[in-house]
């Protein structure tokens, strides 16, 4: 098998995995807070990177940083876990518990779009015609879904979720622009994010006194820790690694979403609504516009 089927596989895979993460958010909320949500699976990402650290020999790059480059690189990487997964999955979470699952995931999933805008920001550069197009095309998508309210039992959206569902978008797009520059290994990167948004969380969860949570919720918690937070950035970063044509890649992760749509509503009950097809269907063909260019010209 050559690399480029190999990264294909991996990334198939990560895709399956992160199609049903929305669902895996919804049954862990029924059963606990979104604080205790978080704490669960920051701990199980946490001891993912660790395995992985030590499954290929690079536990003394950890060591290594901390001696070596403590003083620059761990204010930047306590920075990081305080965006992820701190901030990003607090906010996520809280937006999933008030949200159909099927309106919370497209509209986080518009971070890629928001990155753009946050990148010609921060960077002074004009926004193109075709990455402008795909922001309002996307735009259109985040008002379709806001306006969807026959998607809730109750008949009305909260406008508190949407607003944390959007605000989840920024936050991890920062996270994002914060890795630039970054030459860190990373799983060694996320080993750390972890480990001090984990102390972070054992910190809040002083001030949230918790039950110990049932099976089925534990075992959601770490299900999301695994095939959200720890294994599927582990398989798409060796994917990438592996991929001849990265461009391929990454266009099989426009499946995703849709995939999610079919775990939603076959586990989780919800009747997916034509108004949730139409906002997620011009919320990923924003995403694609908005970064064609990008994309045929790293086109290998």
């Amino acid at each position: 098998m050559n690399s480029q089927n190999r990264a294909l596989y991996m990334g198939g895979a990560v895709v399956v995995f992160w199609a049903t993460v929305a669902t895996a958010f919804k049954i862990a909320l029924s059963e606990m807070g979104f604080i205790q949500l978080l704490l669960i699976s920051s701990i199980t990402a946490l001891a993912v990177c660790a395995l992985e650290l030590i499954r290929s020999s690079k536990t003394g790059l950890v060591i290594k940083l901390a001696i070596d480059n403590g003083s620059q690189r761990l204010p930047i990487l306590m920075l990081q876990a305080l965006l992820t997964p701190f901030l990003y999955y607090l906010v996520l979470f809280k937006a999933y518990s008030l949200l159909p699952a099927q309106i919370a995931q497209p509209l986080n999933y518009s971070w890629q779009v928001v990155l753009i805008l946050m990148m010609s920001f921060f960077y002074k550069k004009r926004l193109t015609f075709s990455q402008l197009t795909g922001v309002m095309i996307c735009f259109a998508g985040v008002v379709s879904l806001s306006l969807n309210g026959k998607a809730d039992i109750s008949g009305n959206l909260s406008l508190v979720g949407i607003s944390l569902a959007l605000g989840s978008s920024v936050i991890w797009a920062s996270y994002w622009i914060s890795k630039l520059k970054n030459e860190i290994d990373p799983v060694v990167e996320l080993f750390y994010n972890f480990l001090f948004g984990t102390i972070y969380l054992a910190i809040l969860s002083l001030f949230y006194p918790m039950d110990w949570p049932s099976s089925r919720g534990l075992l959601a918690g770490v299900y999301v820790g695994i095939f959200e937070m720890g294994l599927t950035f582990i398989l798409w970063t060796k994917a990438l690694r592996l991929a001849e044509n990265k461009i391929v890649l990454t266009q099989i992760t426009y499946l995703s979403p849709l995939l999610s749509l079919f775990f939603i509503h076959y586990i989780l009950g919800e009747s997916i609504t034509p108004l949730t097809i139409v906002g997620l269907a011009l919320v990923m063909c924003g995403i694609y516009i908005s970064n064609r260019k990008e994309m045929s010209g790293k086109r290998t």
